[in-house]
């Protein structure tokens, strides 16, 4: 049975003050912490009075929050945060990937999101991923030019820029400019992640960069980048036509094209690519709305069932690290997950039932399957819509590398931000600085399952894949309360919606909720992170039927919370990002 509420905020509070490390639930603390459970330092709960920038690079931070005290609004600060990004996190996010913004407006107290995703060739196929009718192997498509779709992110942040920038285009890459040709340090989580990737080290052009000299750039190792700040320097001027058309689009291309894998992208795929500004969507959360970007993206749709299925089930009377906080949790997610690979695509290729998912009625019925006692093993899903005998299961790829910012401006406005390459240096082919994605491996594998139904999720020319991305802006009473997403491939809905209950239900502060041990199934198994106080649950859980998977979840989770005080800022102890503001 769940603990009464009253005892449980004091067990937390009993929790906290065990000075438990990193990954484990923490009190916000500025020593590092050399036995942190994740490998990192602890991280401090950062306030300001009136303006905030978060990112996943201090230094991208900084010039997210130069542009917040030159009079920037917050899509400013975004704006020069993902193109610091780029240079100094180029695993994760860059040009040529995708991403999905979603704004606040304090002067309209307006929702506005901007889909950035990345779309499949004119010329791609639904067989294109297969071979003798079946899914080729993972390792054939994710490093090569097969899996390239053509970048959205310049256009959605010149778009976004056009709706709610205050400063000049082209002020926004300066400090990513200079970076690139003074050269900056290269993180210690930049060269693990460089040294690890023998992929990227099989790419010509790639190798010449990350591995001066034949080996992986030594933290510290000062690295500049001329060539991408060419670029930036010609998108500055010509806004993003330049990156679309021209050189640098024939350049995409032909590197796309003459891979020893080759792809379909073409340069009217380039130029004809736009991005979208689509309606937002929210779902409702005890004194809260939980809104974000729509489908494409199953995040919004995902975080909002998890947390739509539990209420019924108290989750702020579960003591956070108990077996029954992660079983509920888990099997929320088993379900969510299920619903999630059966209806969720892109909206213009099919009909998304995002609203009939997020139906009270219906997640209150969802949510009633949950059996506190055992566990359901693999959820089936829903069929809120009558379209459950229409569309069959796929079979997509997770090979998660994202990144996540956050922003807000002094005079009330907020960004929160999700941008990826989608693997770990995307397809590890290099163009004039930058890495080229290879999200066409986010569709599924194959166009239809055994009795012939289509695939939701199916590729086709022009289609955006289906992504997990979560950034999503909380609102209070109308009003703008929090800015949150993270990286973490599908593993993001489970990063966010935990987030979400450790600050709406167990009253954390930011930073504890957001350095709580990760967990949560995928309808597969229940994932548990290594190195943390859910380890000592496995036998637990496995009595009520889990099957347990202890692994690594290294979120990245930023946030932004609003107080009648001013703004609470925090970064994920897990990985290098920093908190900032005034």
């Amino acid at each position: 049975m769940p603990v009464p509420a009253l005892l449980a905020r004091f067990l937390v509070a009993v929790f906290i003050a065990l000075g438990l490390s990193a990954g484990q639930v923490v009190a916000a603390a500025p020593e590092p912490n050399p036995e942190a459970a994740t490998g990192v330092t602890d991280k401090a709960l950062v306030g300001a009075r009136r303006q905030m920038a978060v990112s996943a690079n201090p230094l991208a931070t900084d010039a997210g929050l130069q542009m917040l005290r030159a009079g920037g609004s917050a899509v400013d600060a975004a704006i020069a945060m993902q193109l610091v990004l780029n240079l100094v996190e180029p695993q994760s996010s860059g040009i040529g990937g995708g991403a999905f913004i979603v704004v606040y407006d304090a002067g309209g107290a307006r929702l506005h999101t901007f889909d950035g995703r990345e779309t499949a060739p004119a010329a791609i196929r639904p067989e294109r991923f297969l071979r003798d009718g079946q899914p080729l192997p993972m390792a054939e498509v994710v490093n090569s030019g097969l899996s390239v779709g053509t970048p959205g992110v310049l256009r959605a942040l010149e778009l976004a820029h056009r709706r709610h920038g205050r400063l000049r285009w082209d002020t926004l890459f300066e400090p990513a400019i200079a970076l690139a040709e003074q050269g900056f340090p290269v993180s210690a989580r930049l060269h693990a992640q460089i040294a690890g990737n023998r992929q990227l080290f099989a790419q010509e052009a790639a190798r010449a960069y990350f591995y001066p000299g034949g080996e992986a750039a030594p933290v510290g190792h000062l690295l500049k980048n001329p060539a991408l700040a060419d670029v930036f320097r010609r998108i500055s001027r010509e806004g993003a036509r330049a990156f679309y058309e021209g050189e640098i689009a024939h350049d995409i291309v032909r590197a796309v094209r003459s891979h020893a894998r080759p792809g379909e992208l073409s340069p009217e795929d380039l130029a004809g690519y736009r991005a979208i500004e689509r309606e937002p969507l929210c779902a409702p959360y005890r004194d809260v709305q939980l809104c974000g970007m729509g489908p494409p993206s199953s995040g919004t749709v995902a975080v909002g069932q998890i947390l739509g299925m539990l209420r019924q089930h108290a989750p702020q009377a579960l003591m956070p690290g108990s077996p029954e906080a992660v079983h509920y949790f888990a099997e929320a997610g088993r379900l969510a997950f299920a619903d999630r690979d059966r209806y969720l695509g892109d909206p213009d290729f099919g009909n998304i039932p995002a609203a009939e998912l997020l139906d009270a009625r219906y997640l209150h019925w969802r949510g009633a399957l949950i059996d506190s006692r055992i566990s359901m093993g693999t959820a089936r899903p829903g069929d809120p819509a009558q379209l459950l005998a229409r569309f069959g299961d796929g079979e997509t790829a997770d090979v998660p590398s994202t990144s996540h910012l956050v922003a807000a401006d002094a005079s009330g406005n907020g960004v929160s931000m999700t941008s990826t390459v989608e693997a770990e240096f995307g397809s590890k082919i290099f163009v004039r600085g930058f890495l080229l994605n290879n999200q066409l491996t986010d569709f599924s594998l194959k166009p239809g399952d055994a009795d012939g139904r289509p695939v939701i999720n199916r590729i086709e020319p022009g289609k955006r894949p289906r992504s997990a991305m979560a950034p999503m802006i909380v609102l209070r009473d109308g009003k703008l309360f929090m800015l949150i997403g993270s990286p973490g491939g599908s593993s993001i809905i489970n990063f966010v919606a935990k987030t979400l209950i450790a600050v709406i239900d167990w009253r954390m502060d930011l930073q504890q909720a957001i350095a709580l041990p990760n967990m949560g199934s995928r309808n597969r198994d229940t994932e548990l992170e290594r190195g943390t106080v859910l380890e000592a649950l496995q036998q637990d859980l496995r009595r009520r039927g889990h099957r347990v998977n202890i692994m690594p979840l290294p979120s990245g989770v930023h946030a932004i919370m609003v107080t009648r005080d001013g703004l609470l800022g925090g970064a994920d102890p897990r990985r290098e990002g920093k908190a900032a503001g005034d």
